[in-house]
């Protein structure tokens, strides 16, 4: 089976701004310093600490703020001490606390504090009635706090993440997840299923392999009623690596002649369309230019690079001139962030690395270093990647802040990471 994919989109440009407010909040070092707090009433509550770490995460990520690391508790319903936190430079001031409904929900109450301007400028609630996903709490409080700021969107940290994780031979589960591995569920178990992939931006349904029926099929499942349907199968592989703007339409690579092809399938005709006919490798397809074109990774060079097809015409455009083996990528815009395989480098044998590049210049950036850097993923803003980290044996999700040089690696701690989506 070729295991050559490539998970590949294409969005508008993206333009990084700070706001004017920004700028106010940054009165007194480059990026506001904030102090993230529990109440004294919650103060030894297991949970609520929890929370806090992740918020603290969260912020530290995003890029837009310093974390003051000491300890400092005030009571959740009277003021702080605001000049006392001003003396030690600190600009905003989070106080959480943790309360229980009558119907065993958690609820998250918090109170944001601007210490320059002596004032409380942020308060609410957040309710979860399971307590294990107490981390998109954490998620969609750090993203209302940088709201305040007018900072550039982290929206994205309260997405699901889904995955397929490796257990033993032949086997492995699909799994959802936050961006930091903290929450997990899984939702599909039983044989080998395996590469993901979100059916709609709504994430309420997705596509995955199994290799449990006579042929490997490719299934559509809803994450919330568990109602599972078969789309198509296909000898020696078939794989959903792009879903259309309108959600109308699929990317699949299959290989029905032991000959592996791009074809698109209409999910309302159920009609598939041949889009490559090259007698090689052909995979990992994804929609471009309004759905209009085609980039995939194929071996017409007699390595794996990154080409791109118009719908409907016979040439291809070859788009990565870097690398001897670039065997998947994605897209946002006019960059591409690919994987590329370096054999006998100075970090290791076989490493397979991140490059970011543009398609209107030479510009070229090396995303990371050691390891295997695979299935690199575009944020739906451009201003992140995910992919999976391989080092040492282990499995990370990696995270890529591209305008602030900085990368997060969350380990999984059981099984190993084989595809993932967001």
């Amino acid at each position: 089976m070729k295991k050559i994919i490539l998970m590949c989109i294409i969005m508008c440009n993206y333009l990084f701004a700070i706001d004017a407010k920004m700028e106010i909040v940054k009165s007194k070092s480059n990026l506001p310093l904030i102090q993230v707090s529990v109440s004294k009433e919650s103060q030894k509550d297991p949970l609520l600490a929890k929370v806090k770490d992740l918020i603290e995460k969260d912020l530290s990520v995003s890029g837009h703020f310093k974390i003051y690391k000491n300890s400092f508790y005030e009571y959740f319903n009277e003021e702080p001490a605001l000049i006392s936190l001003k003396e030690n430079g600190i600009d905003l001031f989070l106080n959480l606390h943790l309360e229980l409904s009558n119907f065993g929900n958690i609820i998250i109450k918090m109170k944001l504090y601007d210490v320059n301007s002596n004032i409380m400028v942020l308060g609410k609630s957040y309710t979860s009635s399971q307590k294990e996903k107490y981390p998109f709490l954490a998620h969609k409080i750090s993203i209302e706090i940088n709201k305040y700021l007018d900072a550039p969107s982290i929206d994205w940290m309260d997405k699901l993440v889904i995955f397929a994780r490796y257990k033993t031979a032949r086997k492995s589960e699909i799994v959802i997840s936050d961006y930091t591995l903290t929450y997990q569920k899984i939702v599909v178990t039983g044989g080998l299923n395996i590469f993901p992939k979100w059916a709609d931006t709504a994430q309420e349904s997705f596509f995955y392999t199994s290799y449990n029926e006579h042929l490997p099929t490719l299934k559509k499942q809803n994450l919330y009623s568990a109602k599972s349907q078969n789309i198509s199968s296909s000898e020696g592989m078939i794989v959903c690596s792009d879903v259309s703007k309108k959600d109308s339409k699929i990317i699949l690579t299959m290989a029905p002649n032991s000959q592996p092809d791009i074809y698109v399938y209409d999910l309302k005709d159920k009609v598939k369309a041949k889009i490559t006919k090259y007698k090689g490798i052909d995979v990992g397809g994804s929609f471009v230019e309004n759905d209009k074109k085609v980039v995939f990774v194929s071996d017409r060079l007699k390595y794996p690079n990154i080409f791109a097809k118009t719908i409907g015409q016979k040439g291809v455009e070859r788009l990565v001139y870097h690398g001897k083996n670039n065997s998947q990528c994605t897209t946002f815009g006019n960059y591409i962030v690919y994987a590329s395989r370096e054999t006998d480098n100075e970090f290791g044998r076989n490493a397979f690395n991140l490059y970011l590049i543009s398609t209107r210049s030479d510009f070229i950036r090396r995303l990371t270093t050691t390891g295997r850097n695979q299935f690199p993923k575009f944020s739906q803003d451009g201003d992140s990647v995910l992919f999976i980290k391989t080092y040492k044996g282990k499995s990370y999700l990696g995270i890529i802040r591209l305008n602030y040089n900085k990368s997060f690696l969350f380990p999984l701690k059981n099984g190993k990471l084989q595809s993932i989506d967001w």
